[in-house]
């Protein structure tokens, strides 16, 4: 176990490493010159285009320049914005802490309504509630996270304005409030993705022969799903919840743009649309970051509840 551990982590660190890579290299490819880009607003002149390539090394050769780079982000130092001038990791940090609200609260609305509904849809296959919770999870695989949005803010801010539609509130409770919405309208897309997965996987579970065994003997449809099934399908579940997390981060980006939230999509938004190459470029290394630590958690949690990658992992 501790082999294969050392080995995602490995891995984990080269897919950084290239990922940081690409990056660099495409932002010094985009068209146009980096001194044009990195004044943004400001007027150019001689001396200040020299200042500009002075402080940004760029009369150096590319891969100095990508070292360079690379062991001050490694240092979390990603430079200052050009729109704002704050640092890049002050900018991002502020705003990390509303996305993460947001993540965790459409995680909760994916993870309590996908799962139950995708094991009754198994437990019911081929009735009519079995069809009703699959064709509403195709209606809301289908459905896009900001189009949801834009009807919830319909429905609860101009038809009956009970929640709040707009920014992220005050405090921890009126947080709470103007989260309620944006965090449905991405976990409805993502909890139609969890139904599919866990009814694909219990299907395969409900009719073997220790469930027949336990129906025999008397105990109740509850007790079999959650003390036999789930346990037997908690692999397929948390592989489809650890894609989940991935696919709630470009939809989070839509979502906060539609609610006006300060989070990392809106900022990711407002800084490719002023050219600001430092916060883009912290953007897409976080991101990146993000995707690893998902992929890495859920195979230590597969390693966690299945002996037999264990065992596998081991030999």
């Amino acid at each position: 176990m501790l082999r294969r551990l050392l080995g995602r982590l490995g891995a984990a660190g080269l897919l950084l490493l290239l990922v940081s890579f690409l990056v660099f290299s495409l932002v010094s490819m985009a068209p146009g010159s980096l001194e044009t880009t990195l004044l943004g607003a400001r007027p150019a002149s001689p001396e200040l285009i020299q200042n500009i390539r002075v402080q940004y090394h760029l009369d150096d050769p590319f891969l100095l320049r990508y070292l360079r780079w690379l062991a001050d982000a490694a240092h979390l130092d990603f430079g200052r914005s050009i729109v704002t001038s704050e640092s890049v990791s002050d900018a991002v940090s502020a705003r990390a802490v509303v996305s993460a609200e947001l993540a965790v609260l459409a995680f909760g609305v994916a993870a309590t309504l996908g799962v139950p509904a995708g094991l009754a849809a198994a437990a019911w296959a081929g009735r009519a509630a079995d069809r009703l919770i699959t064709l509403s999870a195709i209606l809301g695989m289908s459905a896009p996270p900001f189009a949801v949005g834009t009807l919830l803010i319909y429905l609860f801010g101009v038809r009956f304005p009970v929640l709040p539609v707009y920014g992220a509130g005050d405090g921890p409770g009126d947080r709470l409030l103007h989260l309620i919405l944006p965090a449905t309208a991405l976990g409805i897309g993502l909890a139609a993705l969890v139904v599919r997965q866990t009814r694909a996987a219990a299907l395969g579970v409900l009719d073997q022969d220790y469930l027949t065994f336990a129906r025999a003997r008397g105990l109740s449809r509850a007790r079999i799903q959650t003390t036999y099934a789930l346990r037997n399908v908690a692999l397929p579940i948390v592989s489809s919840l650890g894609l989940v997390l991935i696919v709630a981060l470009p939809g989070a980006i839509l979502v906060e743009v539609v609610f006006s939230l300060p989070g990392v999509g809106s900022l990711m938004v407002e800084s490719v649309g002023a050219k600001d190459i430092p916060v883009v470029q912290a953007l897409a290394i976080f991101s990146a970051l993000y995707v690893v630590v998902v992929n890495t958690g859920v195979d230590l949690c597969s390693l966690l509840i299945d002996p037999r990658l264990r065992d596998g992992a081991a030999r």
